[in-house]
């Protein structure tokens, strides 16, 4: 580890939190409802959307048709670019004259890019055409993650309202989400991206003559308009395979910087909108505070096994830390602290190789996506998921003190907690059940193309990442077959919306309750013991996934050896 690489660390999270507060100004103008700088230009289109569609923007929902009316609109959304791909052969805009993708590798992708997965199973520039890319997959990087701000707006009000029947307008959330926030500013960011060497174009490709003579074709497309809101809406999936290690999504070290910073933006913001919008900002900041603490704990521990490097290297001789899978132009320090930028955020854009990580360094990846997406969390998904944890984080506080426990002047009674365990639980049932099918079904052994405890690991880490609606994957996985194509969209629809669905009931659920002012019994939940106990609850029930996968692997690796297969 160096001196460098902890000023760049530093000044990450200094730059983030310098900018929660007016993020998240700008962000509960748009909970609210009210107009902004934007609107005097913007409010026509707005107006526009709502007429065309028949929507009257001022009846609210209540939390059952909020729900309805989003899944409703997400399977739209997924039948629409399943079409998209299959017919791409016959539409425009496919200079290099890409096929339809198979019925098992749309699905995947549909499903994927819907649920604000973006797990790729393919690589972009060898796969899909440019109509493809914008109107099929770009689409969903921005409804999927104003999907996401939604949610998270109708739990706030849940929270802050009392005695009320609805929790907001779910087509009035997503079209100012995406209007106000998320295209204004992915605009002026591709135009940033674009500056600094990435490609903007219709054109399918460029032949060039080397250095050495030889000639060689550098695929091209629309890039900088899908890398601005791929990191900003913490999608994840990249116009090349290559992702964010590759020159033309992320050329250089400014570049680098500004896609981690733009990953976190929005999720910060959102901690501080929740505490304005409960009437008291602190109960944001503390929220920020333990989320932040994991990530820090998170960092340190990947970036110090990737400085120490691999011990079986440092026996022949060659020391220095592990630069396998990394870009020279990065590092270890930047390559760290991307991969646990992009897991603690449910993102899954890489700039190094994840599979070629140091064994603890690539274990806090996969573990962060364990703790549920909550360390930092996708754009709405984190603060949604983390308020899951506090509802279970405040029973135990009045279990322990012997109350009915309170957050945020709620009572928090059975129907929330069984709610939230229904929603977190998920998570472990689903990662650790498709593992164990996947780990011992012929179809699911023959993907991993690393045996013995690596290879479990890749198929853990792709329904970890799956499930958690991540997105980046210990890449030794041959995931484009019918058997993984399937299994994963599965586990990422499951994964999305049995998490949404209870958690927009307990949204209704406090919604509908009355005010309970704080008493000198009250559990406090802005301090240093409540931000304690957030940290530890979010570690003891993450822990529910990552112990028992630790004894996953030699059960599999035993079955399989039983069937005479070698894992």
């Amino acid at each position: 580890m160096t001196i460098q690489g902890w000023i760049l660390i530093l000044v990450f999270i200094g730059i983030l939190l310098a900018l929660t507060k007016p993020v998240g100004l700008w962000l509960f103008a748009l909970y609210e409802g009210r107009r902004t700088p934007l609107h005097t230009v913007l409010g026509p289109i707005e107006a526009g959307f709502y007429k065309l569609a028949g929507i009257d923007p001022s009846v609210e929902q209540s939390w059952r048709r909020y729900a309805v009316h989003m899944l409703i609109f997400n399977a739209v959304l997924l039948a629409f670019t399943y079409a998209i791909l299959r017919l791409q052969g016959l539409l425009p805009l496919n200079p290099l004259g890409y096929p339809g993708a198979s019925g098992h590798l749309a699905f995947n992708t549909a499903t994927s890019f819907t649920t604000n997965t973006n797990w790729q199973s393919y690589g972009g520039e060898s796969t899909l055409s440019n109509f493809s890319q914008m109107v099929g997959l770009t689409i969903h990087n921005f409804l999927s993650a104003a999907t996401g701000i939604s949610l998270a707006f109708a739990l706030f009000r849940g929270f802050a309202r009392r005695q009320a029947s609805t929790i907001g307008n779910f087509w009035a959330d997503v079209t100012r989400v995406t209007l106000y926030v998320l295209l204004p500013i992915c605009f002026a960011y591709a135009i940033v991206l674009i500056a600094n060497g990435v490609p903007q174009t219709l054109a399918g490709s460029v032949d060039l003559t080397t250095l050495e003579g030889v000639k060689q074709t550098l695929a091209l497309g629309p890039v900088a308009s899908q890398e601005a809101i791929k990191m900003l809406g913490t999608n994840g999936g990249g116009f090349f395979n290559a992702n964010s290690a590759h020159p033309f999504e992320n050329p250089n070290a400014f570049t680098n910087l500004l896609q981690m910073l733009s990953i976190f933006l929005i999720c910060f913001g959102l901690t501080w909108t929740f505490g304005k919008a409960v009437g008291n900002t602190r109960q944001g900041w503390a929220i920020l505070s333990a989320m932040v603490i994991l990530f820090l704990a998170g960092v340190t521990v990947t970036y110090w096994q990737e400085a120490a490097g691999n011990p079986v290297l440092h026996g022949l001789g060659v020391s220095g830390g592990n630069m396998e899978g990394k870009e020279v132009r990065f590092g270890i320090a930047a390559s760290s602290l991307f991969s646990v930028i992009t897991t603690a955020a449910s993102c899954g854009a890489v700039n190094a190789m994840h599979d070629s990580f140091t064994a603890l360094g690539g274990l806090i990846p996969l573990f962060n996506i364990q703790l549920g997406e909550v360390v930092i969390g996708g754009v709405g998904a984190g603060i949604y998921g983390f308020l899951l944890f506090a509802i279970l984080a405040v029973f135990v506080a009045g279990l322990m003190v012997g109350r009915t426990p309170e957050y945020v002047g709620k009572k928090i009674e059975g129907r929330e907690v069984k709610l939230a365990v229904l929603a977190i639980a998920v998570l472990p049932l689903i990662i650790l059940g498709f593992t164990a099918i996947s780990s011992v079904l012929e179809q699911g052994l023959a993907g991993p193309l690393n045996k013995g405890p690596h290879g479990f690991s890749e198929i853990l880490y792709a329904f970890t990442s799956a499930v958690g609606n991540n997105g980046s994957a210990f890449a030794g996985l041959t995931a484009n077959t019918p058997y993984y194509n399937a299994m994963l969209g599965i586990a990422m629809w499951i994964g999305r919306f049995f998490i949404i669905v209870p958690m927009l009931a307990i949204a209704g659920s406090l919604a509908a309750k009355k005010y309970t002012p704080e008493t000198a019994g009250s559990f406090p939940t802005t301090g240093p013991l409540w931000i304690g106990l957030l940290v530890g609850i979010v570690l003891i029930v993450g822990g529910l996934t990552f112990l028992p996968s630790l004894a996953l692997g030699p059960i599999a690796d035993h079955l399989a050896m039983i069937r005479g297969q070698l894992f």
